[in-house]
């Protein structure tokens, strides 16, 4: 049987990367992400990988972009508003075809805000958040066991797709502490022998151009058109989602993250007490569960999201249901953080 460690979060996804084959990391300190590259500064020499503490956020990404370029498997972290500082970078990287992984582990806003858990830069994630027609798959974790899974298998989407991904997550996934498992093994191989497309000087061969300042007659389209045919095959295979109770619930509760954690809590609470309550549990929030939620709209009565925010995953919910069955909401902001007492008495008003 495989030995379980104590970490925190933070460290689980730092540990993660690592055994994934990630050798580069670039970031800049905020809270509450701070042990993440602090844990990288201390593994990735022993591992021979490269830990830069950037002057900015700005910097950091754009040296990820480098360091991708090359064939690295690469990634940053940051928190909400170091996040939005890396937006124009994450364009560039969809822009350029090129895989990365970005964490960010949510804090309040809008603004500087505070350091406590919350869930409102949903729409920065799932939206893209630069400019441009691009999107990234974006993953969220609800537990330590998920985050290792997940920053693994972050990688690998990433390369598969060339694409940045994201694994969103919040204060509070990124300060507990749980036992988790990690792979005994770390991954030597060079990622560099599959990547045909990147720049490792021509060697005998064609020279190859990465950019996605594209200004011939017909060239971008073309290339969003190409992104477009990709991002439609992500929706198709790679769509992740958890439904408890799907069968028999009036009411089903959709949560995703630490929020979904409370909600699993409630539905066996109120399971309990003979209610015939659900939890649809979104693991990429994009792409969105959006047939799952379809499906169930045609059996479920109505539907509670609840959000560490003043609602933005309701929006897709709406969206994937065509409006079949009413959608509530319940929600807390600022980096306050729901109660299961809360829900249940929301849910019994809906009930």
């Amino acid at each position: 049987m495989a030995k379980k460690i104590l970490m925190c979060g933070n460290e689980v996804l730092a540990e993660a990367a690592i055994i994934a084959g990630c050798r580069f990391y670039a970031g800049y300190p905020i809270t509450p992400q701070n042990e993440l590259p602090a844990y990288m500064s201390k593994r990735m020499p022993e591992v021979g990988g490269i830990f830069i503490q950037a002057e900015s956020e700005i910097s950091a990404i754009n040296m990820v972009f480098g360091a991708s370029l090359r064939g690295a498997r690469a990634m940053t972290s940051s928190s909400s508003p170091g996040i939005s500082l890396k937006q124009e970078g994450i364009s560039y990287l969809a822009g350029c075809e090129l895989p990365a992984l970005i964490v960010n582990i949510m804090r309040g806003g809008p603004g500087l805000g505070n350091i406590a858990p919350s869930q409102s830069d949903y729409f920065q994630a799932t939206r893209g958040g630069g400019h441009g027609d691009y999107r990234q798959i974006v993953l969220a974790p609800a537990s330590l066991q998920e985050i290792a899974d997940l920053t693994m298998l972050s990688f690998d989407l990433a390369d598969k797709y060339r694409t940045p991904v994201m694994i969103l997550g919040d204060g509070i996934l990124g300060q507990m502490m749980e036992p988790v498992e990690l792979a005994s093994r770390l991954e030597t191989q060079d990622s560099r022998q599959k990547k045909d497309w990147i720049l490792d000087g021509c060697k005998g061969r064609k020279p190859r151009i990465i950019r996605s300042l594209l200004l011939g007659k017909g060239e971008l389209e073309e290339l969003n058109n190409r992104l477009q045919r990709r991002y439609k095959e992500i929706k198709d295979k790679e769509v992740r989602c958890e439904i408890l109770y799907g069968d028999d619930s009036d009411v089903m509760l959709v949560a995703y993250g630490t929020t979904s954690r409370i909600c699993s809590n409630v539905v066996k609470d109120l399971r309990a007490r003979g209610k015939k309550v659900g939890l649809v549990r979104p693991v990429s929030l994009w792409p969105f569960p959006e047939k799952q939620l379809k499906e169930l709209a045609e059996r479920v009565k109505s539907f509670l999201v609840v959000e560490m925010s003043c609602g933005q995953m309701i929006e897709d919910v709406k969206l994937s249901i065509e409006c079949k069955r009413p959608v509530h909401f319940y929600g807390r902001s600022g980096g306050e953080v729901p109660a299961e007492d809360e829900i249940i008495r929301e849910v019994e008003k809906i009930a």
